[in-house]
């Protein structure tokens, strides 16, 4: 039988990394039991559901590299088929109408609050005759329909994540309400544990991957299967996210869409691989940089942890720095450049470009550190206080001048390292100047202060965009 796992998002916002970390471990499963991935767009609500979160969640997947293997079904499409099912368990006595309005529900939550007792629907209307149907109906009252929950039931099912799990009938709050209100015999539209299951069931899945909070969901929706006469799929319930509070990650805590991680320049396959280890790490310690793929070939649900997974930036941070460091010279310039482009800033050439990539490569952990630490690249940058208290310093005065004189002299217009490092071992020994104060007065010159990048590497840069006689220059009249 072919194994088959869904991601089911409901597009009422943006994608979530919770949300990308459940369809990473149903895409790391898949790949590791031959099986296929699929999407099911849970588009019913049709207030909260928008167009454009849709793109945004299949666009994100896409970033993410988690291919899925046939179109996307929308849940919307299916309402009507939904609906015939909600007949069947009708017809079967399994569910009834309830009359119950809103105000009566009100007033019953109230009492129940003040006595101490949880939420719960008292099944008022569960053997209402079809006289009183009719009388309700005649009065103008809508209805909804329950799906009947005998409070005596023991709801077990065996989870891949985290073993055995019992449930109660008389916990999970009364009947279930399967669809929204509506008039007459009419049925609405149906709600999300109905649509769950009959689309699942419809879609041929065998394993349900999702968050833990959907545990309660689960008992409910064994119920609705075994009602209908489904197979059932094998369940798998993930740990939640958790911020450095412990609590659930939520967007209090500043990022949390696919999006922001994207803008601030995480790189796809950094994110995707820190996202599998929240929560989940392999028993035989590999290496934790590794791309989706190799991780597929041991992933085992089983290995995922029941506790919640704590975010850290620290190691997202960490693990990104690495694919960074580790990216092919000419691809990460070409990402660079996009950032530069942004800037309005334009690389001397392409050579230039991958030459300061180079530089910068190792002092960055996330793809926007590039701005700020390839600025003065492009930018003159102002002189820093420390910069002005080197320069009032006679010996760096004396050290540019002789540097800026032996440039014009010898009309060297471009250098490389080779040249570079001649021109200071050279002016060092025949004016008895030491080497550290040549360079940093040329640090000072070029960047403002005594910090920043190889020097000798930055002036091979800023000699081919003709901008570091002119740098010099400026200190010598500022001072």
């Amino acid at each position: 039988m072919e194994k088959r796992l869904r991601l089911a998002p409901s597009p009422t916002g943006l994608f979530h990394i919770g949300t990308a970390r459940t369809a990473l471990f149903n895409w790391l499963y898949a790949q590791k039991i031959g099986g296929k991935f699929l999407i099911r767009i849970e588009d019913t609500d049709s207030v909260r559901s928008k167009p454009e979160y849709t793109r945004n969640i299949l666009e994100g997947l896409e970033w993410l590299g988690l291919k899925w293997d046939e179109e996307p079904l929308k849940q919307s499409d299916r309402i009507s088929i939904h609906k015939k099912h909600i007949k069947k368990l009708l017809e079967s006595g399994n569910a009834y109408r309830c009359f119950t309005s809103e105000d009566e529900i009100s007033a019953l939550r109230e009492e129940q609050k003040k006595k101490g007792l949880p939420p719960k629907h008292d099944n008022r209307h569960r053997n209402l005759s079809e006289e009183d149907i009719e009388t309700f109906i005649s009065q103008g009252k809508t209805s909804v329909i329950r799906f009947k929950i005998d409070e005596t039931i023991q709801i077990k099912w065996v989870d891949q994540i985290r073993g055995e799990i019992n449930w109660k009938g008389k916990d999970l709050g009364g009947d279930l309400v399967l669809s929204r209100r509506a008039k007459g015999y009419e049925i609405g539209d149906p709600l999300y544990n109905l649509a769950v299951v009959v689309d699942d069931n419809f879609m041929n899945i065998t394993h349900v991957v999702r968050g833990e909070d959907h545990i309660s969901n689960t008992a409910k929706q064994i119920l609705i299967y075994e009602a209908l006469n489904f197979e059932l799929p094998t369940f798998s319930h993930t740990p939640l996210i958790l911020n450095n509070e412990g609590k659930k990650l939520s967007k209090r805590d500043c990022v949390t869409s696919i999006d922001e991680f994207r803008d601030m320049g995480y790189l796809p396959e950094a994110l995707a691989n820190y996202m599998a280890f929240l929560g989940w790490s392999p028993k035989s310690g590999e290496s934790e940089i590794l791309s989706i793929e190799e991780i597929s070939k041991f992933f085992e649900l089983s290995d995922i942890n029941k506790a919640g997974a704590k975010f850290s930036w620290e190691k997202l941070n960490w693990i990104n720095s690495q694919y960074i460091k580790s990216m092919e010279s000419k691809k990460l310039s070409k990402i660079i450049c996009e950032y530069w482009n942004n800037m309005g800033w334009e690389a001397p050439s392409q050579e230039w470009a991958i030459k300061l990539t180079i530089l910068l490569r190792d002092s960055i952990t996330v793809l926007r550190d590039v701005i700020y630490q390839s600025k003065p690249f492009f930018l003159l940058p102002p002189i820093q206080k420390e910069g002005l208290d080197f320069l009032e310093n006679k010996d760096c005065k004396a050290c540019l001048k002789l540097i800026l004189n032996y440039l014009v002299e010898k009309n060297i217009l471009k250098l490389d390292n080779e040249k570079a490092k001649e021109i200071i071992s050279e002016i060092s020994k025949s004016h008895n100047i030491k080497k550290g104060t040549l360079m940093k007065s040329l640090r000072v010159a070029f960047f403002g202060c005594l910090s920043g990048p190889d020097l000798i590497q930055s002036w091979e840069l800023l000699s081919e965009s003709k901008s570091d006689i002119s740098r010099i220059q400026r200190c010598l009249i500022s001072v």
